[in-house]
């Protein structure tokens, strides 16, 4: 059996055009409250994402055989970090 119609796409349900042609009237702006010295005082800068590692990762390419990577992997989640501590640790100092 063929289906006849076409699925429709899936709504967000709601109702975008119509947000984007409101126009804000005067009156609106009575429900805002007063802006004051001490709201402002009160506001806080806060800039987004990590912060920066003292000791940043670099990206390198390196190429290893495929029974390499499989012992790494089975090792389970975390195993690139291993292996960075293990070449860290047999580094020539």
């Amino acid at each position: 059996m063929t289906a006849s119609k076409r699925a429709s796409a899936p709504s967000l349900g709601s109702d975008l055009n119509r947000v984007d042609r409101h126009v804000i009237q005067p009156a609106e702006y009575d429900d805002l409250p007063e802006l004051t010295d001490e709201m402002l005082a009160r506001g806080v800068v806060n800039k987004g994402g990590r912060p920066r590692a003292a000791n940043p990762k670099r990206l390198i390419s390196i190429r290893l055989t495929e029974d390499v990577i499989q012992r790494w992997r089975a090792t389970g989640p975390g195993w690139q970090t291993r292996m960075a501590e293990k070449l860290s640790s047999s580094a020539p100092k």
